[in-house]
């Protein structure tokens, strides 16, 4: 009798050990579902000479879901990935796909480790370095505008219209507010130096002020003597970039270089930011080039005030100034205009209504206004967008 009510004992001091147990090593791994809706209506009133209205996805940030994970390795060293798609919430397509790919996880695809001594290292589809510091201290970030607020043509894409494929990317730990970050991008081809990219960037914050600046090239994302170095396996696709306003041409190069550096700074309710970048695109057939090559420098301000504790106001100016170089059909240099101002209504911590109109002016012989969310390009030198929907995040 005694050994069966010792044996009971144990078998219940054993169940109650993994019990215990149990969620310990389950806490040491895990995995999130997560994603983002964003769906409204849009009204532009100059889309090749007619006024649109459309339901729209993605008017402030592109409809996503994803798989966030991570698995504790011992000694402060863990295993991560993240798999993000985009989709089309009207009609549920996949997001980033072109006649090139058809991608199951468009936004991101990447795994890797992160260590608390060390930093992280990811391998795979990602943002380049340029987006993760800069970025957020624009009109761009998705806390801000996003979408409709990019520069002519994302030509800096500091609203990451490109992400990189076959990368590497290191990102150091946070030293007392200074972080830093560089990525290479693989071309996937016997041309080393052909479709691949890299970049580098670093960021401070210092309790109300931040400040960032990066670097980006790509190299081989256009046309070369005629033959096509856009491998559908490199680093850049380029079915993924804008058409320029003269034709089908995308804004491709053999080599493309940009830097961006940005500056904000909050006082009490309120903030204020300002954006430089300067995108050189060489060997280019956009805007009428032949092999030429075409500068952009784009200066924004912006400003953020919280008026209570559910709304949020935003203001946005910004001015691109570019020139073109080499034989063209489209005229003057091109110049751009547009001030943006957004509202964002917070019912809840997942969801929230907002509503944006941006205004954009081009100047420049032959030029339009081409607003990056708008559905088209003007027939004129103006172009108005407004748009008001609905954003909710799980």
């Amino acid at each position: 009798m005694k050994n069966k009510i010792s044996a009971a004992a144990t078998a219940v001091a054993v169940g109650t050990a993994f019990a215990t147990l149990a969620p310990a090593a389950h806490a040491q791994s895990s995995v999130t579902l997560y994603g983002l809706i964003d769906a409204g209506i849009a009204y532009t009133n100059n889309v090749n000479g007619s006024g649109r209205v459309a339901m729209q996805s993605g008017n402030i940030s592109g409809s996503r879901f994803g798989l966030r994970g991570s698995e504790d390795l011992g000694g402060g060293l863990k295993a991560i990935f993240v798999l993000e798609n985009g989709f089309n919430v009207g009609n549920g397509a996949l997001g980033q796909s072109t006649s090139n790919a058809s991608r199951m996880f468009g936004r991101q695809a990447f795994v890797g480790l992160t260590s608390d001594t060390f930093g992280s290292v990811t391998v795979g589809r990602q943002y380049d370095s340029i987006v993760e510091f800069v970025s957020p201290l624009s009109a761009t970030s998705g806390t801000f505008g996003d979408s409709g607020f990019a520069h002519p043509y994302d030509n800096d894409n500091l609203q990451h219209t490109v992400r990189f494929n076959n990368s590497v990317k290191y990102t150091s730990l946070d030293y007392n507010g200074f972080k830093f970050s560089g990525m290479y991008a693989f071309s996937n081809n016997t041309g080393f130096a052909v479709s691949r990219a890299y970049s580098a960037a670093a960021s401070y914050n210092y309790g109300p002020l931040g400040v960032a600046a990066g670097y980006l090239q790509t190299n081989g994302s256009g046309l070369k003597s005629g033959s096509n170095f856009a491998n559908t396996g490199g680093a850049v696709d380029q079915g993924e970039l804008k058409p320029t306003a003269n034709g089908n041409n995308p804004l491709t190069s053999d080599v493309q270089r940009t830097v961006a550096a940005g500056v904000h700074y909050a006082f009490g309710p309120a903030a204020v930011g300002f954006v430089y970048s300067h995108s050189q695109y060489q060997g280019t057939n956009a805007f009428g080039l032949n092999g030429g090559s075409a500068r952009f420098d784009n200066y924004e301000v912006n400003g953020v005030y919280t008026a209570t504790q559910a709304l949020k106001l935003g203001v946005s100016y910004a001015y691109t100034d570019a020139h073109l170089n080499g034989p063209t059909t489209f005229g003057a240099d091109p110049k751009w205009n547009q001030v943006n101002a957004i509202a964002r209504y917070s019912l809840t911590k997942r969801t929230e209504l907002y509503g944006e109109a941006m205004y954009q002016h081009a100047t420049g012989n032959k030029n339009v206004a081409v607003m990056y969310n708008a559905g088209g390009f003007s027939s004129t030198a103006n172009q108005v967008m407004c748009a008001a929907g609905i954003m909710t995040r799980f």
